[in-house]
């Protein structure tokens, strides 16, 4: 099992924080949750009863398993105090007009209907038969419609933010309707369209209100492919599997059994013209189970190399095969699942005992459909099938200054995995796990595990599955408080008084699995003003088999025959800043600030003299920067027309954590696509349609730098402009033991996994 995490603080504020802390420290349609009564739900859980390892162990898992899960709370949306329809001037606000915000993800109606929008366009009914849907996400509207919908129309009901005009403010009568951004695939001609579909709100009196769409426009993009969807993998994993030479090829390593064996397909990435996107192509990696009956087999530690497969996803058939030496499989190593019972192995752990997380009063949040207030923030929540989870409009209410505009849009964007064995299969594993397939469609549901302790508040997501049907994924988003030690504290040496004060976050987050791995996204709120992105990393690693006695240096040895290859983790987060900034206004620029020591002179005759350097980022070239620990570079997103009581300009700090770069070479095939992850940071000048780092469709794209690498080379002014910032953080992954037997080569067997 593999288990790490690699956080930011993104952002601390820099000359505006309200607090006296001076750490550095580094969807959505509303749940259907049933809530208990705080005070009740808190006074059943005051006492829990636990016991140790009953003779029946499963017993005693399912009485850890009650335990743990009465410890969770689900909440219901709270009551909302401003909702009141506000007036300005003496002007009566018009109450809302829509009942979904302009940022609120598509409704699972609004995907239907977008989806048979776009079907029954199709020119020809071959056209028709042959569409796929691989995306279906709200096309998010210009900035002003936002802001006039936060300021009349919904929480948290905020005229005063729009700029004022000569004669006084316009209030509209209505919005512009949602619409709907669609991806569809043509398995027939293997041709990717984009299509604008407005969803108009039709209220009728005996049916409750419907939809309707209409096509606003449609275009074939040319020479890419979207990503891969579920559905295709298990087709691809069938047709692997029926194809006669791979039945006899695994024949050979002693599997006759078909329901023992595993094909994830891959993307084939781009290495060279064969894998131009004229075709939409997998390369399957194939691993191996011991026992077809069991669920909780981890068949990841048993991978089979030798074996080259080559499918048309198209086509839907296999088109290169070639079984090109034979290793043997390795052997089923009794510490290679993860499970309660196959882990524990007779040990006791009842010296684990209850840690409870009680809120008598329940939580200090408050939720109004995506709309979240808590302590001095508010922002909205969203989630895409490509991000995931996706925080709009954060803002912090600053007690006599109002409500200060921090982001328009916080996301993860992208996240590379280039694997660093020269070796085949190894060297061509470069996902693209957003672009290629997609964080937010492969979220979990988190009614399943005990992920979030506390009082949550659930939000469910809806996807278009690959034939236009809709998909739920319940309590995918979670949003709970948590304890985080101490904010600040200061005892009086002279007078022993002493205060503390503690410290509290409010989380936001959700987990992915990509085939082998887990990926937990959190962003966290604090009260001192900071905002922190966290991902954590588990799950099993991408292993690699051995000839008998052979030992490889680019991975790491965990069992006999079995090694972990070296690979790099990066995830880049796009941050579309607001600073201060009212809608309408852009007033932003970055600063680069450097420890400079000072040159020995008169002015540092005791040469301990050292300073903050600040160095404004003007242009786009010029803000491709990297990280540097020895002069503790960070940068700062500042507005240039609003100071803090000692004069000096508000901003955000950008925080980075342990960094690196690629360690690949400069020429490295993966490079092509993955240009941005060059540098640790990017900054660019807005523009609506520069999303994702590598260009839209990375899959199979031939064309090298597009994405960033390609934006930035307008080199567009910085300075006073609305700012976007991409920031790659990476986690370097050379295997230890502690990722599948034991931890830091240390014991006989990974000690997490007695929990």
């Amino acid at each position: 099992m593999a288990s790490a995490k690699k956080k930011a603080t993104l952002f601390s504020s820099a000359s505006s924080s309200p607090s006296s802390s001076s750490s550095p420290s580094s969807c959505c349609a509303v749940d259907s949750a049933v809530s208990a009564a705080p005070a009740a739900a808190a006074a059943a859980n005051v006492v829990q009863e636990w016991t140790v390892a009953s003779r029946d162990r499963r017993d005693d898992q399912r009485a850890t398993k009650a335990a743990m899960a009465s410890l969770i709370h689900p909440v219901d949306s709270l009551p909302d105090t401003s909702t009141a329809a506000p007036s300005t001037k003496g002007i009566q606000i018009l109450p809302r007009a829509q009942t979904s915000h302009p940022l609120d993800p598509l409704s699972a109606a609004e995907i239907s209907v977008a989806v048979a929008t776009v079907r029954a366009a199709g020119a020809t009914p071959e056209v028709r038969d042959g569409m796929r849907f691989v995306e279906v996400v709200l096309l998010e509207p210009d900035k002003h419609v936002v802001a006039l919908a936060d300021a009349y129309f919904f929480p948290p009901f905020q005229p005063s933010l729009l700029p004022r005009t000569k004669g006084g403010p316009v209030i509209p009568t209505k919005l512009p309707p949602r619409r709907a951004r669609l991806i569809v695939y043509n398995k027939k001609s293997n041709e990717t369209s984009v299509w604008i579909v407005e969803l108009s709100e039709v209220h009728a009196v005996t049916r409750g209100g419907h939809h309707r769409g209409k096509v606003i426009s449609s275009k074939v993009v040319p020479d890419v492919q979207p990503p891969m969807d579920a559905m295709e993998y298990a087709e691809c994993e069938a047709v692997v599997k029926d194809f006669p030479p791979f039945r006899e090829a695994m024949k050979k390593r002693g599997i006759e059994d078909m329901e023992l064996v595993m094909v994830d397909p891959w993307c084939v990435g781009y290495h060279s013209d064969a894998d131009a996107p004229s075709r939409r192509l997998a390369k399957p990696l194939i691993f191996c189970r011991t026992e077809s009956d069991c669920p909780m087999e981890n068949g990841y530690a048993r991978p089979v190399e030798g074996i080259y497969v080559l499918v048309d996803m198209q086509k839907m058939k296999v088109i290169e095969f070639e079984d090109c030496k034979f290793v043997p499989l390795p052997l089923a190593d009794p510490l290679r699942n993860y499970t309660p019972g196959e882990t524990r192995g007779g040990v006791d752990r009842s010296d684990v005992k209850p840690l409870q997380i009680v809120q008598p009063e329940g939580p200090s949040f408050r939720v109004n459909g995506c709309f979240v207030e808590w302590q001095k923030w508010n922002f909205r929540i969203g989630f895409t099938p490509k991000e995931g989870l996706v925080i709009y409009s954060v803002a912090y209410v600053d007690g006599s200054r109002g409500r200060r505009p921090v982001a328009h849009r916080l996301s993860f964007v992208e996240m590379v995995v280039p694997y660093g064995d020269p070796n085949d299969p190894h060297y061509r594993k470069n996902a693209f796990d957003a672009g290629e397939d997609g964080l937010g469609k492969n979220a979990h549901s988190l009614k399943k595990g005990c992920d979030c302790l506390g009082y949550i508040k659930y939000f469910d997501a809806h996807f278009t599955n690959f034939t236009g049907g809709v998909e739920t994924i319940e309590n995918c988003v979670c949003l709970h408080e948590e304890d985080h030690g101490i904010l600040w504290k200061h005892q009086d040496w002279r007078t022993g008084l002493a205060e503390v004060r503690r410290s509290r976050r409010l989380t936001v987050s959700f987990i992915c699995t990509v085939a082998n791995y887990e990926y937990g996204f959190y962003w966290h709120f604090y009260q001192d003003g900071k905002i922190e992105a966290e991902v954590k990393l588990t799950g099993i690693l991408s292993l690699g088999a051995l000839q008998p006695g052979e030992f490889r240096k680019y991975g790491t040895m965990i069992a006999p025959g079995l090694y972990a290859p070296v690979h790099q983790h990066f995830f880049v987060a796009r941050m579309d800043m607001a600073v201060d900034c009212k809608p309408g206004e852009a007033f932003n620029q970055v600063v680069e600030v450097n420890a400079k020591v000072e040159e020995p002179g008169e002015n540092n005759v005791h040469n301990n003299a050292f300073y903050a350097e600040e160095t404004l980022l003007k242009t786009e070239l010029q803000a491709m920067r990297d990280c540097n620990p020895f002069t503790a570079r960070h940068w700062i997103v500042r507005n240039t027309r609003t100071v803090n009581r000692t004069g000096q300009l508000t901003g955000y700090k950008l925080v980075p954590g342990s960094n690196c770069l690629p360690l690949a070479g400069s020429e490295a095939k993966f490079l092509r696509r993955a240009a941005f992850l060059k540098h640790n940071l990017w900054v660019t000048r807005y523009a609506p349609d520069e999303m994702f780092p590598g260009g839209e469709f990375p899959n199979q794209n031939p064309r090298a730098g597009e994405g960033l690498a390609t934006w930035v080379k307008q080199d567009r002014p910085l300075e006073e402009t609305d700012i976007v910032c991409f920031w790659n953080y990476p986690c370097p992954s050379i295997g230890r033991l502690a990722c599948y037997a034991s931890g830091a080569h240390w014991f006989h067997a990974n000690a997490a996994w007695i929990l």
